[in-house]
């Protein structure tokens, strides 16, 4: 017989300990319990201070990858749950994994994804609220995918009048991006400020930013990753 589902993580009080700094962990996949964390440093990525290399701005130019929003938000997830060879065990749990899913069926959590043909290629996940939106994770089957990804996400956050992009915790790889390191405390005054940004604005509209995005370089005569590098490049 199979042992029964633990219940989710409730969906409020995930709410309410992202807007307090803290956020749920596991100790391995099938790890039935999850702790929850509240680091001394935080790494954030600050939206005016996001590192376009000529490189990256290249590959987004050349159109490289077909890039969605929440389309496949439980793909993406499952990916980023994946073992990899420098993380051979994952903190994504079978427990978190399904209280995100329904995190993200309420419509506070919510992926980008970059696809090559019918290939899922490479994507992030996070929880929006306000004017924040928390990085969870993010995976890559494909050179730059990943980064791809995060540079969408920078530019709709940045069009949709967000003011903090939390990274939890830094790597090499973010740090190249431009994510910074800030003290708890830190981060939890910028997490005030930036949760105050009213209902319909910020990060909870990420999908609406990615379909006004759409609409706004259909009439300019621009492909979405065109106009998004001209965001970028005209306000760095």
């Amino acid at each position: 017989m199979h042992a029964p589902a633990l219940p989710i993580i409730p969906s409020d009080l995930l709410l309410l300990a992202y807007r307090n700094g803290i956020f749920p962990m596991s100790d391995g996949r099938d790890d039935p319990e999850v702790f929850w964390v509240e680091p001394k440093h935080r790494a954030i990525l600050p939206l005016d201070g996001f590192r376009l290399s000529r490189s990256l701005a290249k590959v987004v130019r050349k159109e490289r990858f077909a890039v969605t929003c929440d389309a496949a938000f439980d793909q993406v997830i499952a990916e980023c749950a994946e073992p990899r060879p420098d993380h051979p065990e994952s903190w994504i749990s079978a427990r978190i994994m399904a209280s995100y899913r329904a995190l993200h069926g309420e419509g506070h959590a919510h992926s980008i994804e970059c696809w090559q043909g019918d290939e899922l290629v490479g994507g992030l996940y996070g929880v929006g609220f306000g004017g924040v939106f928390c990085g969870e994770s993010m995976f890559s089957r494909a050179d730059n995918a990943s980064k791809v990804a995060l540079t969408w996400l920078v530019a709709l956050l940045r069009r949709a009048g967000a003011r903090l992009l939390d990274c939890q915790f830094m790597t090499e790889h973010l740090a190249s991006l431009g994510a910074v390191e800030i003290s708890q405390e830190r981060y939890v005054a910028l997490l005030g400020e930036a949760v105050g940004v009213g209902d319909g604005a910020g990060a909870a509209s990420l999908p609406e930013a990615f379909g006004a995005l759409e609409a706004e370089a259909s009439g300019a005569g621009l492909s979405p990753a065109k106009l998004i590098l001209q965001s970028l490049t005209h306000t760095s």
